[in-house]
């Protein structure tokens, strides 16, 4: 038996509508604002958990691959078409993380606050 359950992924970043518009535009979903609290934006994405987004002032991105400065946490995004998901999110402001190696099933990426994220082949 479970002690708890999922309630939501939250991301922080220095302009939560920004980047829940990002991964609105990347998952699909509704953007959620709290007129009370500024600093939080939850998405609503169909038939999946929700994202959260919490502005944190001072916030430093991630950087990967660094040893000294750890992902802490990134999102598999499963996909049918690589190559065709990989131009929307760069269209998006996405950028490439590991662009090396086009032979694997997946591909890395930072969103527009610099959280690693990965597109994988289904």
């Amino acid at each position: 038996m479970a002690l708890a359950r999922l309630g939501v992924v939250v991301l922080d970043c220095p302009d939560p509508r920004a980047l829940a518009g990002f991964y609105a535009e990347v998952l699909g979903g509704t953007v959620e604002e709290d007129p009370k609290d500024a600093g939080w934006v939850d998405l609503k994405v169909p038939g999946g958990p929700s994202l959260a987004f919490q502005a944190a002032p001072g916030y430093v991105p991630p950087r990967w691959p660094a040893a000294d400065h750890s992902q802490q946490f990134h999102l598999d995004l499963t996909v049918d078409d690589l190559d065709a998901a990989e131009q929307g999110v760069l269209a998006l402001g996405a950028r490439p993380l590991d662009a090396e190696d086009r032979s694997r099933s997946f591909r890395v990426y930072a969103d527009p606050a610099g959280h690693p994220f990965c597109l994988c082949a289904c």
